[in-house]
């Protein structure tokens, strides 16, 4: 018979085996993530193959640039747009693929003629699989056990979801201060420039007018 001790060491080995699966599962969840430089009157283009009644989504936001807005659409292989917004700095677009082929996502910032914009977007294909083994075909309940795995997973994938936000939100901000901090440095760069020409001009009237005139000589007296 297994003393209590020896029991609880087995439970929590088990446990850790599982969360580690879950973790794993949650880490590596396939998809692809890039952020890319986007420039003025450019459009960038990305191609998929997918068979048919698969499900992939599309998240872009725009980090940095401009109106931190993009243009963006999605075409399935027959050249049908399924996607298409104008100048949005973030969304998120979910479809089910009707046919089989090559799906193309573009993003596009040739409304914008100075402005650089960097974007990211996380491309996901297909569901995530289960993180235990038949969970689709169980006929039976989840154990205590598999039901804490799975909340546990679910929990990582929100984890995961907000880090992601705030990174992106953080590298938004960061732009956005590094912009305000360029500025500022010009203005300052302008108003020392301003302030040192000023200077110098008061300087000479004030000088112009200390100045003694020496009357001109004459002709010669008679």
């Amino acid at each position: 018979v297994a003393m209590p001790g020896t029991v609880r060491v087995a439970m929590r080995v088990a446990v850790r085996s599982l969360c580690l699966a879950a973790l794993l599962g949650a880490l590596g969840a396939g998809g692809t993530e890039l952020t890319l430089e986007l420039p003025d009157s450019a459009q960038r283009c990305f191609h998929q193959e997918l068979e048919s009644g698969i499900k992939f989504t599309l998240d872009y936001q725009v980090i940095s640039g401009g109106h931190y807005d993009v243009d963006c659409y999605v075409e399935d292989p027959n050249g049908k747009t399924i996607y298409q917004e104008t100048k949005k700095q973030y969304d998120s677009f979910s479809h089910h693929s009707e046919v089989k082929g090559v799906y193309t996502f573009c993003f596009s910032n040739e409304f914008s003629t100075f402005s650089h914009k960097i974007v990211y977007f996380d491309f996901q294909v297909g569901d995530e699989p289960p993180i235990l083994p038949d969970m689709n075909n169980r006929v039976t309940a989840l154990t205590q056990m598999e039901s804490a795995c799975v909340t546990i997973h679910e929990m990582l994938n929100a984890v995961i979801d907000s880090q992601t936000h705030y990174r992106l939100r953080e590298a938004q901000d960061r732009s956005r201060a590094e912009e305000l901090n360029g500025r500022v440095s010009y203005w300052s760069v302008g108003e020392t420039l301003i302030l040192f020409v000023v200077s110098i001009g008061q300087v000479m009237l004030l000088k112009s007018f200390f100045t003694e005139k020496r009357p001109s000589s004459g002709g010669a007296g008679t």
